[in-house]
């Protein structure tokens, strides 16, 4: 994609928004501890002023490209990372899918890595047999039911 209809498909209704993408695209690179040049050789960019014109809020990314960021810059969390860029780009787009209920399926995601991660936290549970893994999900679970009446019980209050 050349720069020039990178740049056409920024309309002034769009500045600011494109901006604010470009400023969050920046500081999550900065934060990989990737250059921009880094960055446009891992993901292949012909053209490598592309990245630095999205990051200064001058162009819109499309979105092939976007995803090939994701991979680089959001490996951890790629899904993440392209509905960020997603609702800065396009505030209008991402309040239509909001609306369909795109956000809720990272916010569960979200959730069920953080629960993935006590268990991966803790070399000990790795290390249970079968049995004993057993009941210790018997009692995880027993407890987070409990915890939900708690909040069941306070959402009433």
């Amino acid at each position: 994609m050349s720069l020039a209809l990178a740049r056409s498909s920024v309309g002034p209704g769009r500045r600011a928004a494109v901006e604010r993408a470009g400023a969050l695209l920046k500081g999550m690179r900065e934060t990989a501890g990737l250059t921009a040049q880094e960055v446009g050789q891992a993901i292949n960019l012909r053209d490598p002023n592309l990245l630095e014109e999205a990051e200064r809020g001058r162009i819109v990314l499309p979105f092939e490209i976007i995803l090939r960021l994701a991979a680089v810059i959001g490996r951890r969390d790629p899904v993440a990372f392209v509905m960020k860029l997603t609702r800065s780009y396009n505030p209008e787009l991402w309040k239509a899918l909001e609306n369909l209920g795109v956000g809720r399926l990272v916010a569960h995601a979200g959730r069920e890595r953080e629960f993935v991660n006590i268990y991966r936290a803790r070399d000990e549970a790795r290390r249970l047999s079968d049995a004993e893994f057993a009941r210790v999900l018997a009692f995880v679970t027993a407890a987070f039911e409990l915890a939900l009446t708690f909040v069941r019980q306070e959402r009433r209050k």
